[in-house]
């Protein structure tokens, strides 16, 4: 069993169509797992219902071998879920120390231990903690919004378009902050539009199509499935 799981899900919004249709999605700790697919395949629609933004209509949703299908976003934020939204990630108009600091909202521990490990994580962060975070590069906000998300210690990571909006230099910098956040033995989902990236830096990924597993497998393996790389890749 995986560590994080969502199994047969299927949920789509108010009285309209489903839009994931027996969806399966899993992870372990200390990997990284992409969801590809084209627009409107269901991909923010699965990390939502991952997440608890949307209830389920058949499927569960299990962390650690134990049900959460029928809790609220914040109990499974204080099951150790954490999540990156693709905009509006960061408190613009405050330090990013501020940041992080509301990051930590769950803690009641001293929490200058782990802002020093973000600090260890994300460098830049330590060198402009004292700066406003609008005046920050996009790359630099995203390791905001990254830290923020790590400063209740998660177990589980979701990524929705991290890279969304950056530069191709920016984009590389960004997956390996990522892999360095897997190293910490956090369990990673990203949904991601970077498909070849993705897949190149993820050990496993999922492709959906019209809300369905469509194909899944190692990163390696998605990259050289010529279907796959035909239909997604622009290969």
């Amino acid at each position: 069993m995986a560590f994080f799981e969502g199994s047969k899900m299927t949920a789509g919004y108010g009285d309209g169509p489903n839009i994931i249709n027996s969806c399966t999605i899993k992870v372990d700790r200390g990997e990284i797992v992409a969801i590809l697919g084209p627009n409107g395949a269901g991909k923010s629609t699965a990390m939502k219902t991952l997440l608890g933004l949307l209830n389920l209509k058949s499927g569960k949703v299990l962390i650690d071998g134990n049900d959460i299908t029928n809790l609220s976003p914040q109990d499974r934020v204080k099951k150790g879920i954490s999540f990156v939204p693709q905009s509006r990630n960061v408190f613009a108009e405050l330090t990013v120390k501020e940041n992080l600091e509301i990051g930590a909202f769950l803690r009641s521990d001293n929490i200058e231990k782990i802002l020093n490990e973000i600090y260890d994580l994300f460098p830049i962060l330590s060198e402009k903690q004292s700066q406003i975070v609008g005046e920050l590069s996009g790359g630099q906000r995203q390791q905001v919004a990254l830290g923020r998300a790590l400063m209740i210690k998660p177990s589980v990571l979701m990524l929705d378009e991290p890279t969304a909006g950056v530069s191709p230099i920016v984009m590389d910098e960004l997956f390996e902050h990522i892999i360095k956040v897997k190293k910490t033995n956090v369990a990673i989902i990203m949904v991601e539009q970077n498909a070849k990236q993705a897949l190149s830096v993820s050990d496993r990924g999922y492709v959906l199509v019209t809300g369905e597993n469509k194909f899944e497998g190692s990163g390696k393996d998605l990259l050289n499935d010529p279907e796959v790389r035909r239909s997604f890749l622009g290969a």
